[in-house]
């Protein structure tokens, strides 16, 4: 049997002898709260709990958040890399409630927080998890799998844990659902001594309100707030749990379906069209190249134009011209849908070839982009205003550029001593 190295108030996590660096997170079916002072056996729990942190740590591995998820294991367990935990819950608040209200008196329920509140707690049973402060954090000196957790360590958790968050509640708004908190806790991969995102994140995670309302409650505060525990009461919790892990595995699937459609004038210009593709590409986003000139076929390009604005799929154009860009122009004012420049300019004309793509006739709204990577970008954007899954790469490329520039500042300051 496989050595146990922990064991929670509602998991258990094993090593993996065939596998070193990896561990099973196994869950059980019991159910607690304030502490453990309240705790229940609640059949079917590990089961749920477990379907639903497996669909939430996808959803952030798929959108370029790092983990310790690897796969799902079984009904009740999933495979995860090794890490030596961080002893801090991060709570994320969009709205008071709960124990903001009592430990910040005059505060109404349901004041927004915008930017997101951010709160720590040190996970301490028997002093009932204090709330910490940053400076107390650093002043822990925590050494976790060899990497010592100061400012930057501190700094990285912090914004990470927002754009989680963020992720998290964009996804849960395409089912009408205010994510109100969350905790999570972050753990150091001993293998690659990263700091990723690690425990679970399930019922007992988060606050949920379907449409804003809190007298439609789904989480865990349902359990907390009973005033007795009979089998009824056991029952409606579970059913709440059962509807989020439902609803978790909606928060995967595509809620709008868009596309990149590129025209370039010539073949000449496929190798810079191919880089839109490639950046389309890791946004999800399905891209298609089609060649046409707006100066040599323009019934031909009109006649493309029409194709894609026939089939109701929300579309943006790119225009990759050379020379003189009269696609682009051309696309923009005769279409409602975006239309991007994205002229492969050359060293000898090109400083007179852009004019082609920025001074337009009125009545004109197509925008210009040299760099292919952020044209792609660009119309990425514009599908994440409806699109949460194309939104949450965004987000966490956002986060993963910051996240690189703060460890290469840290690498140099190093050198530099």
């Amino acid at each position: 049997a496989a050595a146990k190295l922990n064991e929670g108030k509602t998991k258990q996590i094993f090593e993996l002898p065939d596998q070193p660096g990896l561990v099973l997170v196994q869950s059980m079916d019991q159910i607690t709260a304030g502490n453990a002072v309240r705790k229940d056996q609640m059949e079917g729990k590990a089961a749920i709990a477990n379907r639903t942190t497996s669909s939430v740590f996808k959803l952030l591995q798929e959108s370029g958040i790092k983990t310790a998820f690897v796969k799902q294991h079984s009904d009740t367990a999933f495979v995860a890399a090794r890490c030596e935990m961080i002893p801090i819950e991060w709570v994320c608040r969009r709205v008071a409630t709960g124990s903001f209200l009592k430990r910040n008196p005059g505060v109404k329920e349901g004041y927004r927080f915008s930017p997101l509140k951010m709160e720590m707690f040190f996970k301490d049973d028997a002093n009932n998890d204090p709330q910490w402060s940053e400076e107390q954090l650093l002043a822990a000196k925590f050494s976790l799998a060899g990497l010592a957790i100061g400012q930057c360590e501190v700094d990285v958790m912090n914004r990470s844990t927002v754009a989680i968050f963020e992720i998290l509640e964009k996804s849960w708004a395409t089912q009408s659902c205010t994510l109100v908190d969350m905790k999570i806790e972050f753990g150091v991969n001993v293998t690659t001594q990263e700091i990723v995102l690690a425990d679970v994140i399930d019922n007992d995670s988060w606050r949920l309100w379907p449409a804003g309302d809190r007298s439609q409650q789904k989480d865990k505060q349902v359990y907390r707030d009973l005033k007795e525990v009979t089998p009824e009461a056991m029952q409606v919790v579970k059913r709440n749990f059962e509807w989020v892990s439902e609803r978790v595995k909606l928060l995967l699937e595509r809620q709008a379906s868009g596309r990149v459609v590129v025209l370039m004038g010539s073949t000449s210009d496929l190798a810079h069209c191919e880089k839109i593709r490639k950046a389309c590409t890791s946004y999800g986003i399905p891209c298609i190249l089609r060649v046409t000139s707006a100066h040599k076929g323009p019934d031909e390009t009109l006649r493309i134009k029409a194709e894609y604005e026939g089939d109701s799929v929300s579309t943006v154009f790119v225009a990759v011209a050379g020379r003189s860009n009269g696609l682009g122009p051309v696309m923009s004012g005769n279409t409602a849908y975006p239309v991007i420049n994205c002229p492969p300019l050359t060293p000898d004309w090109g400083a007179q070839d852009v004019w082609s793509s920025l001074r337009m006739p009125s009545g004109l709204g197509c925008s210009t982009i040299l760099s292919p990577e952020a044209a792609a970008q660009f119309a990425a954007q514009i599908f994440g205003l409806t699109d949460h899954l194309v939104w949450s790469r965004l987000r966490a490329s956002m986060l993963n550029t910051w996240v690189s520039l703060k460890l290469a500042d840290q690498k140099l300051q190093a050198c530099s001593l």
